[in-house]
């Protein structure tokens, strides 16, 4: 019988195949399947490991597998493979949205070790610590920011971590540069979508460019300060030309210092709040909405699981 919040027959059929059969000493591995239901308990309830229940196995075991798999990529190996069969298969909405949502940190959550994890000059600073492990102190204390990048079903394609005072603006041109989705049948992966939705924190001119240079529309409201500061340029534009009868060569020099508004697909943003929608499922995952990790690749790796699931879900149905 299959527990609450366990993998069902079908989920573990597919992802079944792609886990190591040994481990590096030859000998066989303690039941995948239990390990597994193992992890997912805890990033589900976002308990300390040494509560796992019994049922799974010794904790030490479940924890050093989630470890060791999150260390040599096993799990990104497979949310990439579930993403590569969705895709083979024309399930993908290449119509992207890009956002990202704030995670609290538990005081748990701080005290990752200073010394021999970085260079020697960063070694003994806390705040590269931080930043390296993506831990930064706002109002509310210690949060992670997650930046996500969903197709139009809002399951995630491409999954970073930042400090929590991150300016979300910033971390585009690397949430683009995470989408990789290899082909079945060779050739390079697809990094481009379609389309770029996002909301007004991501209104910049150097996004914008950004995204045509590599032939992406955008669906970026503008804020209202950046209306109104072209707005005012053109008006000071247009009293010059008048004050000078200026030509048509005048009216073009107009332009580029006002500029027309960027185009804007009100249909197309609609469908942001697909993101929004992930994280509220992500959210669900207790381990995910609070980070009790301290190391940000661990943390990194219960959401990816947590994707995981979010993507064997939307296959079963």
């Amino acid at each position: 019988m299959v527990g609450r919040g366990e993998t069902t027959d079908a989920a573990w059929a597919r992802i079944e195949p792609l886990l190591p059969q040994r481990d590096g000493a030859g000998r066989p591995w303690r039941d995948h399947r239990q390990v597994v239901n193992g992890v997912l308990w805890r990033v589900r309830t976002g308990a300390p490991w040494r509560d796992l229940p019994e049922r799974y196995g010794p904790w030490q075991t479940v924890y050093r597998r989630f470890a060791r798999w999150e260390k040599d990529g096993t799990w990104a190996a497979l949310l990439r493979e579930v993403q590569v069969r969705s895709d083979a298969v024309g399930s993908v909405e290449w119509a992207v949205a890009i956002d990202s949502t704030v995670a609290r940190a538990h005081q748990h959550a701080a005290g990752a070790r200073k010394k021999g994890t970085g260079p020697e000059d960063e070694s003994d600073d806390p705040a590269a610590v931080a930043r390296r492990e993506a831990l930064g102190r706002s109002r509310g204390g210690l949060t992670t920011e997650i930046h996500l990048a969903v197709d139009g079903r809002g399951l995630p394609l491409s999954i970073l971590l930042s400090t929590g005072n991150t300016a979300d603006c910033t971390m585009l041109p690397a949430v683009l540069d995470a989408i990789r989705v290899p082909r079945t049948g060779g050739g390079r992966p697809r990094t481009r979508p379609d389309r770029v939705a996002a909301d007004k924190a991501y209104s910049s001119r150097k996004i914008r460019r950004l995204l045509r240079r590599r032939r992406i529309k955008a669906a970026i409201p503008e804020h209202r300060d950046q209306i109104a500061g072209r707005a005012s340029r053109a008006s000071r534009a247009s009293r010059a030309s008048r004050a000078s009868r200026a030509s048509r060569a005048s009216r073009a020099s107009r332009a580029s210092r006002g500029g027309r508004p960027p185009a804007f697909d009100r249909a197309a943003y609609k469908g942001r709040n697909v993101v929004e929608r992930c994280f509220a499922k992500l959210k669900q995952f207790r381990a995910v909405a609070t980070r009790f990790d301290k190391l940000a690749n661990r943390y990194r790796a219960g959401v990816v699981l947590a994707s995981l699931i979010l993507w064997l879900r939307a296959e079963e149905q």
